[in-house]
């Protein structure tokens, strides 16, 4: 795949950072670094970000993730891997990348499962960290950022 154009984040180089910088933020929430990767990584399976998926997919395996673990990140539902705080952040995910598709984007259950895994500071980092995978993946997306490309910018 070619990209359509240089990726915009490099065209406005403080909006990468900036969001570099919002991520950077929730890293003392105490949201694990590993739930944060599979968020990263079902978002962006759901967006169809190869980038996104290549990187994140990587980033788990650094992280001692086992290939069937992170193979099994799509149908998290079905399989054991995942406990139960992992399960309700995914589900987060889900259903706050896929706002438009149901009437209660996030309905109650699915808040409250993550609400009761995780304290107010990792919740929060949560709904952000989902949030800035979603706006990575709306960049890299439309202008069909191929993976490993900007490793070498």
């Amino acid at each position: 795949m070619k990209a359509r154009m240089k990726n915009p984040l490099f065209v406005f180089p403080d909006v990468l950072t900036a969001l570099q910088t919002a991520d950077k933020a929730t890293e003392a929430s105490g949201l694990p670094e590993v739930t944060k990767k599979l968020v990263h990584l079902r978002a962006s399976q759901i967006n169809g970000c190869s980038f996104c998926v290549d990187m994140h997919s990587r980033e788990l395996r650094e992280a001692n993730q086992s290939p069937e673990r992170i193979a099994a990140v799509a149908a998290w539902r079905d399989t054991s891997y995942f406990d139960d705080a992992e399960r309700a952040a995914l589900a987060l995910t889900e259903a706050a990348t896929r706002i438009a598709d149901q009437s209660d984007a996030v309905p109650d259950e699915i808040w409250d499962a993550a609400a009761q895994c995780f304290d107010e500071k990792a919740l929060a980092a949560l709904v952000v960290s989902i949030a800035l995978i979603n706006a990575f993946n709306r960049v890299n997306v439309p202008v069909r950022q191929p993976v490993r490309m900007l490793r070498a910018a």
